[in-house]
């Protein structure tokens, strides 16, 4: 059911997602590249966990922390594309409140805890490269159990006002979401009430979050270039930037692509209202299917484990 913009004697019970308003001739074809994406994330991100699990020489820190940002990114993936493709197949545009309000905590929950994972990650790489010796002492297995409850309770913390702030509004209006997902401000404005608390809130939780965790993981990578800078043995430096080489380059992709969103959402009317939508979407789907890949080709150790889980 689509609700009249002025009809303000029926409360919304369910959402009609209109992925991209002005490519809804065209908008399937886009469903050619997400499916396939799909399919790749979730298959590299099970296969990395399976070699993880099975693999004992991969029974370390390092590699739980990245087990964690992959079971992140499975859900993060399942949350999102699914949706968007039965939309683009079946035309299964409706979504019920519940349900939207659900997808929208997932997301604002889940990517900064994404953020997180990557800021614990940084310290890792810190760690080993910085204090070498001491590396043993300080990353173990409890610190990892301590880093996952800080990543889930800083960031459920932090994001649960969004969904709950714009659940709480009055929606008697219109029910027409232009986009893909439930998206906060995209959902928001289409309630009777003063929304400008939401978007103050998300402004200020997606910058705390989101550029605290990038400002310290840019601090990280100075104190790891400056001690690499200072190792005597051009082996010994090779492999340290071949270390952090992996998790530079995941990271450089995951804030590049979320700070383009951004910006691009910000301009408004100057770009076309599909291209921050588009973006939404890839960033749920493009770094879960590219961590697991970059991972298993530069890391040895991973590279090795699933070449020997395959051969079974």
């Amino acid at each position: 059911m689509v609700l009249s913009p002025n009809n303000t004697g029926t409360q919304v019970t369910e959402f009609l997602m209109i992925c991209f308003p002005g490519m809804q001739d065209s908008q399937h074809w886009l469903s050619v590249v997400l499916a396939p994406l799909l399919a790749l994330a979730l298959g590299a991100n099970v296969v990395l966990l399976i070699t993880i699990w099975q693999e004992a020489s991969l029974h370390e820190p390092m590699y739980y922390l990245l087990a964690i940002l992959s079971v992140l990114d499975v859900i993060l993936c399942l949350t999102v594309i699914p949706k968007v493709l039965l939309i683009f197949w079946f035309n299964m545009k409706t979504i019920s409140f519940s349900g939207c309000f659900l997808q929208m905590f997932i997301m604002n929950t889940f990517l900064p805890m994404e953020s997180s994972t990557f800021l614990v990650m940084a310290y890792d790489r810190y760690v080993a490269i910085c204090h070498p010796l001491r590396y043993s002492s300080i990353i173990t297995e409890q610190f990892v159990i301590n880093a996952a409850i800080f990543i889930v309770f800083r960031n459920l913390v932090a994001t649960l006002p969004t969904p709950v702030l714009a659940a709480r509004l009055n929606y008697c209006a219109s029910n027409v979401v232009e986009n893909c997902i439930c998206a906060n401000i995209s959902v928001a404005k289409l309630s009777c009430g003063d929304i400008r608390l939401n978007k103050l809130y998300q402004f200020v939780s997606v910058w705390c979050l989101l550029g605290s965790d990038l400002v310290l993981i840019l601090l990280s990578y100075c104190f790891i270039l400056r001690a690499v800078t200072h190792l005597q043995s051009g082996g010994a430096t090779t492999k340290a930037l071949s270390t952090c080489g992996s998790h530079l380059i995941l990271i450089l992709f995951f804030y590049t692509l979320l700070l383009v969103f951004i910006f691009t959402n910000k301009a408004g009317k100057k770009i076309p209202s599909e291209v921050p939508i588009l973006l939404n979407v890839l960033h749920h789907l493009i770094p879960p299917a590219l961590n697991p890949i970059v991972y298993g080709v530069r890391t040895q150790e991973i590279k090795q484990g699933i070449i020997k889980l395959l051969k079974y």
